[in-house]
């Protein structure tokens, strides 16, 4: 949901309530979707077919920054399969919220977190830029 915050004001308050909810020491693992200095546009697609007859495949599609834009558009297609019945397909569009990495740690400090350092060897950030943070 972190993703769904398209101004740094949303993005400020949504992290206010993660620091409201936390003891002081607690800690919050923040995983947004790509941050300004990581981003790409780009596709993707998969799917699987169920033992119960059911199927999905689905198609999601980044698309490219606007110039000066701080959020981007995903388009995501699904299509499903039931039984017999003939395949449906389901779109949605997703606006994504896209900060730089000192915005999130501005904000955070704003917030009274501090980002704290992952092990390099974490395997999910390798495709992620993941962020924990402390309540002071």
């Amino acid at each position: 949901a972190i993703d769904s915050m398209l101004s740094a004001r949303d993005l400020e308050s949504a992290l206010a309530t993660v620091a409201a909810h936390l003891r002081p020491g607690g800690l919050a693992l923040i995983v947004p979707e790509a941050v300004a200095e990581t981003f790409a546009p780009g596709t993707s697609t998969g799917g699987t077919d169920g033992d119960d007859g059911r199927a999905i495949r689905y198609l999601e599609w980044t698309h490219d920054l606007e110039p000066g834009a701080t959020s981007y558009a995903v388009d995501y297609v699904f299509v499903l399969r039931e039984g017999d019945a003939p395949a449906r397909v389901e779109h949605e569009r997703h606006e994504i919220g896209l900060f730089p990495i000192a915005a999130w740690e501005r904000l955070l400090s704003r917030c009274g977190l501090d980002r704290l350092e992952l092990p390099v060897d974490d395997p999910f950030s390798a495709e992620h830029v993941t962020l924990l943070a402390r309540r002071r």
